[in-house]
């Protein structure tokens, strides 16, 4: 985003608290001519779940305000009034100390493995958009979003590819029905991708034993990321991909990291289900790809109700928790998912359920119009280098 000096007008303390509904427990806010904020908030000691998502929120709800290009919020502590001594902890006894709350990387062990250039972190040749689909916490249906949003996209007439980049845990190819297919090299020595159902796909899994662990460290998995990603045919200049769906492997470590730092990744969509232990882990995805500056279009809420045959509906998973959490970080709820068998029979056989089946294949279709949306609302800007500052 250019920053120039007519935003940097516009831009001021009370717009800035404007757009973020003017919340009492921020007591300061910084701007600078580079585009950066800084914030202070005011937390309570005693409900730090509570302050964690406020930072959260303000971190979002910053970074999508036009002209401002970096967000460094800053918690001082307050403890809550209503506490008493008698409700603190005991005192740790003679040659113990307390192991406090908000354990993290120093900033210079975050920066490890940053870029040094510009050029490491350029467009990938034959794709316009890359979309990555993220969940902090496994087993919430993240891979059975991808699929099938990637199928929706494909029945609508789009390019689309999907890389599965859940090194240890690959079930794109058995989701698409193509377990047993191995890519082909070009004239180049490029791999082609697999297509199936009019998706061009990679995935580990098409080129190991099935059975064989992936017992791989890190730097492993971040070449095996990057080579599928660069090292393969997904489209040319003329004839590029209209979007490549990345499917990311659970949590926040280091294939999450190698994707927001060294994939132009144009933005992502947070996977999770109704129920707060589910929820609790999706403040940490948003938190990570606000850190790494990659914009988050919004929440899809999956498993979110179940009609059983006489027409009750059921909300076995809980009821409204990704609304309240995208709600809490300033995102919008792109969709909700109920349990419909159709959608894990297509993926267990291989024919996803967003292709033909009556109930999925709506649900899919206006799923993939609110990304297509969110997509088109981006101004596109250069993938940043990432710095982290004190």
């Amino acid at each position: 985003m250019f920053w120039d000096k007519k935003q940097r007008q516009e831009l001021s303390e009370a717009t800035i608290r404007s757009a973020l509904g003017d919340p009492d427990w921020i007591s300061g806010l910084r701007l600078d001519d580079k585009g950066k904020v800084t914030a202070i908030l005011e937390i309570d000691p005693d409900d730090m779940e509570r302050s964690q998502t406020r930072k959260i929120e303000v971190e979002t709800r910053l970074l999508a305000i036009d002209g401002i290009e970096d967000v460094s919020v800053v918690m001082t502590a307050q403890r809550s009034p209503t506490s008493s001594p008698d409700s603190a902890p005991p005192p740790p006894l003679p040659g113990q100390r307390r192991v406090r709350k908000g354990a993290r990387l120093s900033d210079e062990a975050l920066s490890q493995g940053r870029p040094d250039t510009q050029s490491e972190i350029a467009s990938v040749p034959g794709i316009s958009r890359i979309l990555a689909v993220a969940s902090a916490k496994g087993g919430v249906g993240k891979s059975t979003v991808s699929v099938n949003l990637a199928a929706a996209f494909a029945r609508q007439g789009l390019r689309v590819g999907l890389l599965d980049a859940d090194i240890y845990g690959p079930s794109v190819p058995t989701m698409l029905g193509v377990a047993d297919a191995s890519p082909a090299t070009n004239a180049e020595g490029k791999l082609v991708p697999v297509e199936a159902h009019g998706i061009h796909t990679l995935s580990i899994g098409y080129l190991t034993d099935p059975d064989a662990p992936m017992i791989w460290r890190g730097p492993i998995v971040q070449s095996a990321i990057t080579q599928m990603l660069n090292d393969a045919a997904w489209g040319t200049p003329g004839d590029p991909l209209d979007l490549l769906i990345i499917d990311t492997p659970p949590g926040t470590g280091e294939a999450q990291l190698t994707l927001s730092q060294r994939v132009p990744v144009t933005a992502a969509i947070i996977v999770t289900t109704p129920q707060e232990v589910a929820l609790a882990d999706v403040r940490r995805g948003a938190a990570m790809f606000a850190k790494t500056h990659v914009p988050v279009l919004g929440i899809v809420e999956t498993m979110s109700w179940f009609d059983d045959p006489a027409g009750g509906r059921h909300y076995l998973m809980g009821e409204g928790g990704g609304q309240q959490m995208a709600t809490a970080l300033g995102l919008p709820l792109l969709g909700q998912l109920p349990m419909v068998q159709a959608i894990r029979e297509g993926g267990d056989a291989g024919h996803p359920a967003a292709l033909e089946d009556p109930v999925a294949q709506p649900l899919f279709k206006d799923l993939a119009r609110e990304v297509a949306l969110s997509l088109d609302a981006l101004q596109t800007k250069p993938a940043p280098i990432i710095v982290f500052e004190d």
